[in-house]
């Protein structure tokens, strides 16, 4: 069967935008300034800065004010309650599900938080699987984590497809394995010289869609 390796994080949700919301509630409900959201959302930089820094640098600016055991609190949550599908992405798994194809989730980050996301985003019910980094023990792009992602829903690698909005975990680590990809924008130019994805889309509905197409 055909088979799409998607990635979770500002490709089928919007992360960004979820964390947003739970850094703004987390400053009103601390008495702490809301400009600091823009702060908070940089120094996150869509979860790519390590939790411990992040946490480290927000004890420093507001001591006890925000008790770290509340920081951390956030930190390890990310927003995954507050996550949203669109019904774009919805219709698009399920029209690539009505047509064959096996879709599984590849994932950097924390498994609780990852699956959190997965779980209240309802992409349990619309894909076969999923590979999370802190379970499999390897990070994206490295080609391990897209082979346990395989074996987990009993796929082969060969002629699968890999859609995200990372040109290094997510394009280059497709680019390694000789996998096709596209590449989720979200507004954004292609910037890297030594790879480049199969196709460009601006959203994951339209990710998918062009896969299943072309596909036909």
């Amino acid at each position: 069967m055909p088979l799409l390796m998607l990635d979770l994080d500002n490709t089928l949700v919007d992360r960004d935008a979820a964390f947003r919301e739970a850094v703004a509630a987390f400053l009103a409900g601390h008495g702490l300034p809301g400009a600091d959201l823009a702060w908070i959302m940089g120094l996150d930089a869509s979860g790519y800065t390590a939790r411990h820094e992040v946490a480290a640098a927000m004890a420093d600016r507001y001591g006890g004010a925000a008790p770290a055991t509340r920081v951390r609190e956030l930190l390890d949550r990310g927003g995954a309650d507050r996550v949203v599908l669109t019904a774009s992405c919805r219709q698009a798994l399920g029209a690539a599900r009505a047509r064959g194809w096996t879709s599984v989730i590849v994932t950097n980050g924390p498994t609780a938080q990852q699956e959190a996301k997965i779980h209240h985003a309802g992409l349990d019910l619309l894909v076969d699987g999923w590979a999370v980094s802190e379970a499999v023990g390897h990070k994206k792009p490295a080609p391990e984590i897209f082979r346990a992602a395989t074996q987990s829903v009993g796929a082969p690698l060969t002629g699968a497809w890999v859609v995200g909005d990372s040109p290094r975990a997510d394009i280059g680590g497709a680019d390694a394995l000789g996998l096709r990809s596209v590449w989720v924008s979200n507004g954004r130019t292609w910037a890297e010289s030594a790879y480049r994805p199969t196709r460009v889309a601006e959203d994951v509905a339209a990710a998918v869609t062009q896969v299943v197409g072309a596909a036909r």
